[in-house]
């Protein structure tokens, strides 16, 4: 009796340690075509990666891609918790974060550009005011414009926009206290609308596709004003496709893809291939951002 025992012991021990091992070495849960995984992103991208989340579960149903919308300094934080499998900003990682993600997470992170943004100005469309140097826009950003015109932006603290503005306009000059914070950027639209003495700084994501129903509406609210070309003197120009991608637009900047995720095939592998592919990319070109990761022609128009 005794060696049935320690038979039948020996015997549930190896079932035992056959299922832990294979627990070890089995394939991850989710798949490019299969599985749910949790992205942050950048809320000054809100209407472009909606529409590629919606084109990527269209073309395989059985995944789910939750995003949350946040300043990015919030997305940033959110590279250490273990829900969150991808962030979208407007920055590359830097090297104490991606040694913070192999050391503690023990994860490769991967990044890559998808495209390039730009910072649209905006005005109410009872403005006087729609043409502004970059000068001017320096101006009004440490409240010494000629005119009152108050700032307004998507929070003062942690967002993408307040970042670019303080590191690549404003370089090391003082943000006025006069500036105004919004929740999001559809607020910033709504309060410049109302007011015609602010001036309004989105992602142009928000107002640049005038195909889009939505953007359409705002753009009856406020206008998109021109801002002085860095290699075109006196010459003012809006933030379209043809001059983010040929640097003439003073203020624009990097869509970053940041992922950690050590299998090739799980799901945030495939969104990434998937926006970086050519679908993702021509949905890039379709909100007239600049694809960072297929040709971009620019063909001269004729009347």
């Amino acid at each position: 009796m005794a060696r049935v025992v320690s038979f039948l012991i020996y015997f549930t021990l190896i079932i035992v340690f056959s299922h832990c091992t294979s627990n070890k070495t089995k394939s991850p849960k989710d798949k490019y075509n299969n599985g749910v995984i949790h992205i942050s992103a950048d809320e000054s991208f809100k209407p472009i990666i909606d529409l590629q989340v919606k084109s990527y579960e269209a073309k395989y149903p059985n995944t789910k891609l939750i995003v949350e919308y946040k300043p990015e300094a919030d997305c940033i934080r959110d590279m250490a918790a273990d829900s969150t499998r991808m962030i979208i900003i407007t920055r590359k990682y830097s090297k104490d974060e991606e040694r913070f993600m192999l050391d503690s997470l023990h994860v490769v992170p991967v990044q890559m550009i998808l495209a390039y943004d730009a910072i649209a100005v905006i005005v109410s469309t009872e403005s006087a005011d729609s043409l502004f140097t970059l000068n001017d826009i320096k101006d009004i950003l440490k409240g010494k414009f000629k005119k009152s015109l108050t700032p307004v932006f998507d929070g003062l603290n942690a967002t993408s926009t307040i970042r670019f503005i303080i590191d690549s306009v404003l370089r090391g000059d003082t943000l006025t206290s006069k500036a105004r914070a919004a929740k999001n950027s559809e607020e910033v639209i709504d309060y410049v609308a109302k007011n015609s003495n602010t001036v309004g700084f989105i992602g142009i994501s928000w107002v640049g596709n005038k195909e889009d129903q939505q953007q359409r509406s705002f753009l009856t609210k406020v206008r998109l004003a021109k801002i002085e070309s860095i290699d075109l003197p006196e010459k003012y120009i809006q933030p379209v496709q043809a001059n983010i991608y040929e640097g003439r637009y003073p203020m624009t900047r990097e869509l970053v893809c940041i992922l950690k995720e050590n299998h090739k095939e799980g799901l945030g592998h495939g969104f990434k291939n998937f926006m970086s592919g050519e679908l993702g990319q021509l949905i890039f070109r379709r909100a007239y951002l600049v694809p960072g990761q297929m040709q971009f022609i620019v063909r001269s128009a004729t009347l």
